[in-house]
Parts: C-alpha cells; sequence; structure tokens
C-alpha cells in the first residue's frame, strides 16, 4: 500500500488534506477562544455616580455590591499626606501611583480615605495637594493586600492598603480608596493635569465569564473535519490500491488461461500429424476473438 501511497497524485492530495485540516485545526482554536466570554456590569449602575457617603460607610468590609462604583465626594485632602504606590502601567509605561488622604465632609468619625490623583513615570516628590475644599469624582476600590514592605524609606509602597495607610496616619480609615477621573476646588481644576500628573481611568472590572458551549461543539467539530480530511485521503488511496490488486489478480487468471489454451492447442496441432485434426482445420484452432475471454481492460494508475 505504501507504493500506492507514494504515487505523485495522492502525494498532491495530501498536501492538500494537511493545508485543509490545518485551516480547520486553526477555526477549531478560534472557536474554542470565543467559547470563554468574559464580561462587565452590562447594567451600567457602577457608571451612575453616587455619593461616596451614602453609598459606602467606614468600619465595615467591602463587599462585591459596594465596589466598581462611581462615587462623588466633596471635602479636603489632608496634609502631608501623600505618598507613591510602585509598580503601576500607563500606556505600556511602569511607573506610580500619586495617592493621599481625604477626608469626605460627612464622613462618620471623620475617616479618610486613600485617593488616587494621578501617575508619573519616576518616583519624584508628589506634587503638593490642593488646598481648601475639593470635590471628587471617580471609581471606588477595594483596598489592595498588604505585604508589609516598603519599597523604600522615601514613602514609596508596593500596595494601596487602606489599613496599612491608615496606621501610618493615625486615622480612622475607609476600607478601599478612590481613583480620581475629576478633581474641582471653586471651579477650579485641581485634578491630574493640574498637578503635572497623567490622569488614570480605571474601566468596570470584569463580574463573569460564561461559557459558549455552541462555540466548543464547533471547535470540537472542526477537530473532527480534519481528521475526516486524513480518513479521506487514506480511503482514496485504499480504493486505489484495491483496485490495482484485482487487476493484477485479473490479469495473472487471464496469463494463465491464455496459457493453457495455447497448450491446447499446440496438443491440437502435434495431433494433427495422426489424422484427428490437421492443422487446416478451423475447429482444432482456438481464436482469442472468439473464445469470449478478453484480456482485462483495467490499467494501473
Amino acid at each position: 500500500m505504501l507504493k500506492t501511497a507514494l504515487k505523485p497524485k495522492w502525494i498532491g492530495t495530501l498536501l492538500g488534506a494537511l493545508l485543509l485540516a490545518t485551516a480547520f485545526v486553526w477555526l477549531s482554536q478560534w472557536q474554542f477562544g470565543q467559547s470563554k466570554q468574559v464580561t462587565g456590569d452590562s447594567s451600567g449602575v457602577t457608571e451612575q455616580a453616587v455619593p461616596l457617603t451614602e453609598h459606602f460607610q467606614p468600619g465595615r468590609d467591602m463587599y462585591v455590591a459596594d465596589a466598581d462604583q462611581i462615587v462623588t465626594a466633596t471635602g479636603h485632602f489632608v496634609q502631608d499626606t501623600s505618598f507613591l504606590i510602585s509598580g503601576r502601567l500607563q500606556n505600556g509605561e511602569e511607573g506610580y501611583w500619586v495617592a493621599a488622604a481625604f477626608e469626605p465632609d460627612g464622613a462618620p468619625g471623620k475617616n479618610v480615605i486613600p485617593v488616587v490623583r494621578g501617575w508619573q513615570k519616576a518616583a519624584a516628590e508628589p506634587a503638593a495637594l490642593p488646598t481648601g475644599e475639593v470635590s471628587l469624582k471617580g471609581r471606588l476600590l477595594p483596598s489592595e493586600s498588604p505585604t508589609g514592605t516598603r519599597v523604600n524609606a522615601s514613602g514609596t509602597f508596593s500596595e494601596l492598603s487602606a489599613a496599612w495607610m491608615a496606621n501610618i496616619w493615625d486615622r480612622e480609615s475607609y476600607d478601599g480608596f478612590i481613583v480620581a477621573f475629576e478633581a474641582t476646588s471653586g471651579g477650579n481644576d485641581v485634578g491630574a493635569a493640574s498637578a503635572g500628573l497623567e490622569q488614570i481611568w480605571v474601566g468596570p472590572q470584569p463580574t463573569e465569564t460564561t461559557v459558549n458551549w455552541l462555540n466548543i461543539f464547533y471547535g470540537v467539530e472542526w477537530v473532527v473535519f480534519a481528521g475526516f480530511a486524513f480518513f479521506i485521503w487514506w480511503r482514496l488511496v485504499k480504493d486505489d490500491y484495491q483496485r490495482d490488486e484485482e487487476y493484477e489478480l485479473e490479469l495473472a487468471a487471464w496469463r494463465q488461461r491464455q496459457a493453457a489454451r495455447e497448450a491446447q492447442a499446440a496438443q491440437a496441432a502435434a495431433a494433427g500429424g495422426t489424422g484427428e485434426a490437421g492443422p487446416g482445420d478451423p475447429a482444432a484452432e482456438p481464436s482469442a476473438a472468439h473464445d469470449g475471454d478478453p484480456a482485462p481492460s483495467g490499467t494501473q494508475n
């Protein structure tokens, strides 16, 4: 069968099957990749700004329903509380978040909350905090888990942990922080741009991963199609091999019958000398044109 598979036409067919199977496998991978979809908050509730003091209270853990909400707050920054958070990416570059303590008006027990003002590339001294009453709008996020490690003595940290900063400031704090999108004071912009920082945008966090079983079914189906391409090639080669085998058997049988007829003709010719039949007697000479057994007409591919 290997000899049949090495025929030029079947080698070409195999290359075609390989290309087809490759396309099917690629389609299978694409379908599997589409089978899992991470969706954000499709209701839009988190994008509708609400007052911080009405949405979340200090002294309790932040739950899923509390986090990721855009909130507003009016209050003032606590001076001399600026700090940096290292390892933060902005447009593919690693740098630092610039944050400080903010005391919202009406917060129970004068609790503060860390507010991320913007991003800077270098570990330089944070820009001066705005004074007076400031109105903020930003996304409320859960506090990060502290590792207990300060990156260096200049006030740079590896995580934004509200509990950790509360101990450093010696102030009660909300269990979370705000990434500020807007900051105004007396009608003037005191946000990231005014402090020489880059604006940070944190979008809605993924809330659900769904599995599309139809995509998985299609992915498995394409794998089956890839295997079927090779099966078709193998089946065509096998059929060709069987035809060659049948032709060879028929040809051998025909040759054997021809040899037998020639032997009979020779015997008849030899017997003609005894008067049983003469060589010129048509009845004694077998004719291939009239014996009803033509040579096999099949040809090998």
